[in-house]
């Protein structure tokens, strides 16, 4: 036990997986893929699937770390969160409470996944008996907003990410409602960086499909560019100011943009991420 277990979930994205299972894979003890048995998402949409993926997936497992975890993942009484919050409970019993129990959506990319468990392992400790000390670990998304006029369109400061729990007592999402510690750690989130077409495929099976307006939302993601967007606010699809704006960084690939932002300004501080774990401590006394 004690061990760094990582879950993904496939769904209608799961090209993105060949970016993402890599940046953990050196680190990880152990990786679990949440497939559903018959390819459908939380909206029970069937999806299709290229066989190359798991033929992709057996030559890159060279250290034999990934386990297919295959099962009923869509329940058709429950809403599309519903069904959300099940698979991860699922998958997470699949990884073995106590262990740490990470979960990281297809289109979620660590920079550093070594430090995020150097982190991790300063809280050992609360996997000696987790249903009575139950944590959760946050890091930091970049959000990806659109590609457009030779660059990248990103929301200009990172927002919280619930990344690991010790007991998957899963209420939204990944959010178990129980005492958070703070890590100044970072993803790439390329949650809207895509076509037209999958944003709205997107919006109609994700867990948050009822939350949205896809119509509102969409025309503003249309009209955004590099010559605009300083002039606009609000680019949240739920709670629009909780995105109040947007940056621009130069490049057309992962490796561009990653290489030409500037990562201080987008992070948070360690005075802030000081202040939260203090917060939070005080908060569950």
């Amino acid at each position: 036990m004690k061990k760094i277990h990582v879950g993904f979930l496939f769904s209608y994205d799961y090209e993105k997986l060949k970016i993402s299972i890599p940046l953990v894979y050196n680190d990880a003890d152990a990786i679990f893929l949440a497939v559903d048995e018959k390819f459908r998402t939380w909206s029970g949409q069937i999806f299709e699937v290229d066989d190359q993926f798991f033929e992709w997936i057996k030559q890159f497992d060279t250290q034999n770390k990934i386990t297919i975890y295959r099962d009923n993942f869509y329940v058709p009484e429950l809403s599309a969160i519903e069904n959300d919050n099940r698979e991860r409970y699922m998958l997470s019993l699949k990884m073995g409470i106590g262990n740490w129990l990470i979960q990281v959506d297809s289109d979620e990319y660590f920079l550093d996944f070594k430090k995020f468990v150097k982190d991790l392992r300063k809280h050992d400790n609360f996997l000696d008996d987790p249903e009575n000390n139950r944590i959760q670990v946050a890091a930091f998304l970049i959000n990806m907003f659109k590609y457009t006029d030779g660059g990248l369109l990103y929301v200009d400061k990172a927002t919280r990410g619930l990344m690991a729990t010790n007991y998957p007592d899963y209420k939204v999402a990944r959010n178990t409602r129980q005492r958070i510690i703070y890590t100044r750690n970072l993803l790439w989130h390329e949650t809207l960086s895509r076509t037209a077409e999958e944003i709205e495929y997107k919006f109609k099976n994700w867990g948050h499909n009822d939350e949205v307006n896809p119509d509102s939302f969409m025309q503003k993601w249309k009209s955004v560019n590099k010559s605009n967007y300083k002039s606009m606010r609000d680019f949240f699809y739920m709670e629009p100011e909780k995105w109040k704006k947007l940056a621009f960084v130069k490049g057309t690939t992962y490796t561009e943009i990653k290489n030409n932002i500037d990562i201080c300004k987008v992070a948070p501080s360690n005075l802030y991420i000081w202040s939260k774990n203090i917060g939070q401590w005080f908060k569950h006394l």
